[in-house]
């Protein structure tokens, strides 16, 4: 990162929680309300309140909040070529999982437009005035809703096109002077063990992420979840220990994973698997109501420094919080960021290097 950060940086995953009154633009999208002016300024303003308010929080790295994007990595799918949507599973009683659309492959997939991310960060980046996170959804998670056919016929010859369209997309990041990449991998423990794209690769998933960020020359990071759409959970059951030592071999410099919701279940694999890697972890718990207090995370906070050195700890919410009331992620946020400077304090930093402030 081209700036100093202090110890144990905060940081978010990717998206912030949405303004009520977005809510209320999507509609007016959706019935044709809006032109494309009207709706250009609206998420524009979104984006200037989701930074404002992680700068407020005080958090050291943050995003634009994926204000733009719908459902994680549904809007994506309207920006490639070669899909016909399939009916959707399941339409009435609470969303969850089968609730959103499928979709068939019917000829070539590419993206013709890009995934639009980079004009995301374009927009976004004057308006910061500290580093910035963007996430890329890797290419095994924009597998996920894909049913293959078309020209395809292998699945290894379907993913090839995928990491060609994700490289391509990290690579006019860096252009454009992203500093942060993340690449959000939920499918790998979703889907642990059910794909190898190239034999002899170093595992199941990560030799498509290893292609994917092939050449790039940018700092990255790899997040693995275990899914967040509505506020639910996908993998079942939700365990790290299946990707060991195997996901230490993805060439990120970053692992961000989610500990806060499973009471800090499995932080100790750092330990009984070292790594010089740099850790995020998750101290918020994203699927939560209830804002944890400062202190509840300093101890969560505490329970990681037991495995992971200082100097390669970062801190983050479990997840993206875009299923997070905006109050919430925001008191949230603010407990993340006391939770650290009281952690900073007891390691012996002073006032002026706890971190940002408001």
């Amino acid at each position: 990162m081209p700036e100093a950060l202090p110890l144990l940086p905060t940081t978010v995953c990717g998206s912030h929680g949405l303004p009520s009154w977005l809510f209320l633009v999507r509609e007016a999208v959706q019935a044709d309300r809006l032109g494309p002016t009207d709706i250009q300024e609206a998420y524009d303003d979104a984006i200037r309140i989701a930074i404002r308010d992680q700068v407020e929080a005080g958090v050291d790295v943050i995003s634009d909040g994926e204000m733009r994007r719908v459902t994680f990595i549904r809007g994506f799918y309207e920006r490639l070529t070669g899909l016909k949507p399939l009916p959707v599973p399941r339409r009435m009683g609470p969303l969850n999982y089968d609730s959103h659309c499928p979709y068939e492959v019917v000829d070539r997939i590419t993206a013709p437009r890009g995934l639009g991310i980079v004009d995301e960060f374009s927009l976004a980046r004057p308006h910061a005035d500290r580093p910035m996170r963007v996430a890329v959804p890797g290419p095994m998670t924009l597998l996920m809703p894909l049913r293959r056919g078309g020209p395809y016929q292998s699945e290894e010859s379907l993913v090839a096109d995928l990491i060609a369209i994700v490289r391509r997309e990290i690579q006019e990041l860096v252009a454009a002077g992203a500093e942060l990449i993340q690449l959000d991998e939920p499918n790998y423990v979703m889907a642990a063990g059910k794909h190898r794209v190239v034999k002899g690769g170093p595992g199941p998933m990560v030799d498509a992420l290893n292609a994917a960020v092939e050449g790039v020359r940018a700092k990255l990071a790899l997040h693995v979840c275990f899914g967040n759409a509505h506020n639910n959970s996908f993998a079942t059951p939700r365990r790290y220990r299946p990707l060991y030592p195997t996901i230490l071999e993805a060439r990120v410099d970053q692992f961000v994973f989610e500990y806060a919701n499973r009471e800090m279940a499995e932080i100790e694999l750092w330990s009984e698997f070292p790594s010089g890697k740099e850790v995020a972890v998750g101290v918020i718990d994203v699927k939560a109501f209830r804002v944890e207090t400062p202190e509840e995370v300093a101890d969560r906070i505490r329970q990681a420094l037991k495995h992971i050195p200082a100097e390669r700890l970062w801190l983050v919410p479990d997840c993206g919080l875009w299923e997070t009331p905006r109050w919430v992620g925001v008191s949230k946020l603010r407990s993340m960021v006391e939770g650290a400077r009281i952690v900073r304090r007891e390691l012996g930093m002073g006032r002026g290097e706890e971190g940002r402030g408001t």
